[in-house]
């Protein structure tokens, strides 16, 4: 094993399913992190592996964070990197990347991951983002999926399977080197409103877990995220309210969305050249 990574033991598990959602990744929404937060939060878990982020992590740029109470340093917390083990609500056992995105090491970090997955016999890798799209809050999410293997992309309907060029992530380099070691991988994506793009979007985090239960027969707790998504559904519904150039742009979205054939019909996605942009601007704001 990578002296990257450290390992707390070696439990039973039986076929898990490895699911990533790395902090720094393209997540507009928050809808991944929405997503991880709401599965740790819902199921028991315990630490499999952590990763050396002295190494991995530039801390100028992910600083620890420091606790001050009175002018007393009470404690740093320090960005993670690590891997947990736990069992969803019927079942299946489940191993959890969860932490910063690295910095440094990428290819020494897909390694390290992809040589975890083979030795905790992973049947299947996903990876959760989401991305901005020309879509209303007022329509339900939509997914993509995308795959190294044509086979996995085949196997399952329902879901935007686009063409685009964009900058790629860390998880979609391990997808790639799970990929090829012989392990079925792929990444949902939830497709969030671009106009709401920079605020916590729990439809999108919905979207994902409901997601990991069609493609991979996962079933997590939802009733908080169903709870937070139509909260944030009617202060949405209030902000544009009364806006006639909201009201309008919000009219033109649903036109568009109620008027589309299904995923599996639509070929590349909508407004490539759009998608393309709001991807970059998306990206541009993240690092400001």
């Amino acid at each position: 094993m990578s002296d990257l990574v450290e390992l707390h033991g070696h439990p039973t598990l039986s076929s898990p399913v490895m699911i990533l959602a790395l902090e720094g990744w393209i997540d507009a929404g928050m809808a991944a992190a929405g997503a991880m937060t709401a599965i740790l939060d819902g199921i028991d878990t315990e630490p499999l592996a952590t990763f050396d982020t002295d190494v991995l992590l530039d801390h100028r740029a992910r600083r620890p964070m420091m606790s001050l109470v009175e002018g007393h340093v009470e404690e740093l917390t320090w960005p993670s990197i690590e891997v947990r083990g736990g069992m969803d609500d019927v079942g299946n056992h489940v191993v959890l990347v969860v932490g910063a995105e690295p910095d440094h090491g990428w290819r020494r970090f897909c390694t390290a991951v992809t040589d975890l997955a083979l030795d905790l016999d992973v049947r299947m890798v996903i990876g959760l983002g989401a991305y901005p799209a020309p879509v209303p809050h007022t329509r339900d999410t939509n997914l993509a999926l995308t795959s190294p293997s044509p086979d996995v992309l085949d196997a399952h309907t329902g879901f935007f399977k686009g063409t685009i060029d964009v900058p790629a992530g860390i998880q979609s380099a391990i997808e790639v080197s799970t990929h090829t070691a012989g392990i079925p991988s792929m990444a949902l994506w939830a497709q969030v409103p671009h106009y709401i793009s920079g605020m916590g979007y729990p439809a999108g985090s919905l979207a994902l877990v409901e997601g990991l239960g069609r493609v991979a027969g996962l079933s997590f707790p939802t009733a908080t995220l169903a709870i937070e998504a139509s909260e944030t559904r009617h202060r949405l519904d209030e902000l544009v309210s009364g806006n006639h150039q909201h009201e309008e742009m919000l009219r033109q979205l649903e036109e568009v969305v109620d008027s589309s054939p299904p995923p599996d019909d639509l070929g590349p996605l909508p407004t490539g050249d759009q998608l393309a942009d709001e991807f970059e601007k998306f990206l541009r704001d993240q690092e400001s």
